[in-house]
């Protein structure tokens, strides 16, 4: 089960002030391939999205026990953060031999959620009139779909923070109220059904109420990030999927035997580029199936030759890697994320501001907003771990989360809290560390020096390489 945020965490003793949370879709469902499975339930990656101290245990891979911290001081900030990549912490994640060698998914469990499936579902059909050959995986699903499991675990979520932010710290109204909580999604429908199930979660009274949700427009949206940047997509597309680079192509060699295995069981054909440029297809699948208690895939001539349970966690493990490659592995990483999200770390930075009394808000009705829910993608999530330059980057899983808890002490200074999963989120950068109790300064002047106030930077960032490294991807 998800752990309470209040649970995993000493509650600090200053004054919350504001909060901005960015997490990925909050249900466990069968989805596209920019989506993931929920971190909330029992399942397959309950606890990927967030490094529990027993999974510290069992892999020695976690965050380690928080220490006592000492006392903050505001003259600890610092605003001048060297703008580089710092690597992440090498794990087993991003360890190949250990990805190709190993054995499970480094002590995650794997327990079928329990609730029935929705009552109405799409269902895949072929037409003796279409002459038209489907690729990809042949099945009756079409991706994507919520289950009501799903939209249950969302709703749930709900409940779970309106425990913390209301019950616990009373930092949100008992009853919903416009002018101080606000919910923003993107484009995808998904994260409008699912914000619907988390508001009446969080607020009974709302269910089948009208509640506005903020959206920028498709073409300029910064929270999936749907804007165009040229720039971004060529550095991903030259070290990351896709790629002919020798490092990226380095885990697919490796895997070409396993790949070999599932296409013979699967029937996609060998020669389908988008099957076989990641493992991100095959672990969509899989995991799908596991998720939601189904038996993992056979060869539809022989029901009795199907993929074991090894080769499913060989997969998992794949898409670890190849996450943590993309975002943090690679020091190209670092200028893609910023380039590609970092209009959405502007608004954060203007946010955090209005809440000092520095400014307005980034919505123009918003400036009595303290609690900004943000429902996007995994891709959203990655890219802000990427800029944040976190120490151990994983697949951020269905129901992962970002929060950035601001606190003023006493009427003076203010500190930043970030928590990824319900811990305190620690980072590779020097300047950064365990952010907990960070002088809100020193987050503020690390991301106005990478995308500039007001994103004023991301415009040029996405239209001239500026890279810290030479390397691959750097021209």
């Amino acid at each position: 089960m998800r752990r309470p945020l209040s649970h995993s965490i000493q509650l600090p003793s200053y004054k919350i002030l504001f909060l901005s949370l960015l997490g990925i879709l909050t249900i466990q469902t069968v989805v596209s391939t920019i989506m993931r499975y929920s971190q909330s339930t029992p399942s397959l990656f309950a606890g990927i999205s967030y490094l529990s101290a027993t999974v510290q245990a069992q892999t020695g891979y976690g965050y380690p026990p928080s220490p006592t911290p000492s006392a903050p001081s505001c003259k600890g900030a610092n605003t001048t953060a060297e703008l580089i990549w710092y690597p992440p912490v090498k794990s087993d994640v991003d360890t190949l031999s250990t990805v190709i060698n190993g054995t499970g998914i480094y002590g995650f469990p794997i327990n079928p959620y329990g609730n029935s499936s929705a009552s109405t579902y799409w269902e895949v059909y072929t037409s003796p009139s279409n002459p038209l050959v489907p690729e990809g995986f042949n099945g009756t699903c079409q991706f994507p779909q919520i289950t009501g499991g799903g939209l249950d675990d969302s709703h749930q979520h709900g409940v779970d923070l309106k425990a913390v932010y209301s019950t616990m710290l009373g930092f949100i109204p008992e009853q919903y109220n416009a002018n101080i909580t606000s919910y923003r999604v993107t484009n995808n429908v998904i994260t409008s059904q699912v914000a619907s199930m988390l508001i009446a979660g969080m607020y009974p009274s709302r269910a089948n109420q009208d509640t506005p949700l903020l959206i920028q427009p498709a073409s300029i949206d910064s929270l999936e990030p749907a804007y165009t940047c040229s720039v971004a997509s060529a550095l991903y597309g030259s070290y990351g999927s896709g790629s002919t680079a020798p490092a990226w192509l380095a885990h697919l060699n490796a895997s070409a035997s396993l790949y070999a295995t599932l296409d013979r069981l699967s029937g996609v054909n060998p020669n389908a580029t988008d099957w076989h440029m990641s493992w991100d297809h095959y672990f969509d699948n899989l995991s799908a199936r596991l998720c939601h208690a189904k038996a993992l895939p056979c060869n539809i001539a022989n029901k009795t030759d199907c993929v074991t349970m090894a080769e499913a966690d060989e997969v998992f493990r794949l898409g670890e890697y190849e996450y943590s490659f993309i975002y943090r592995d690679s020091n190209q990483s670092l200028p893609a994320s910023v380039a590609s999200y970092g209009i959405w770390v502007a608004e954060l930075a203007q946010n955090l501001r209005h809440a000092m009394g520095q400014g307005n808000s980034s919505v123009a009705s918003g400036n009595s907003i303290r609690y900004r829910h943000n429902v996007a993608h995994d891709g959203s999530v990655s890219r802000l771990l990427a800029i944040l330059q976190i120490e151990h980057m994983v697949w951020p899983g269905m129901g992962a989360e970002v929060i950035f808890e601001l606190y003023q002490k006493d009427g003076g200074c203010y500190f930043l809290r970030v928590l990824w999963g319900g811990q305190i989120m620690v980072s590779s950068h020097p300047a950064l560390g365990r952010l907990d109790m960070l002088p809100v300064e020193t987050l503020l002047g690390y991301l106005d020096g990478l995308v500039g106030v007001g994103g004023s930077k991301v415009p040029g960032l996405c239209k001239t390489p500026e890279c810290a490294f030479d390397g691959e991807g750097c021209k």
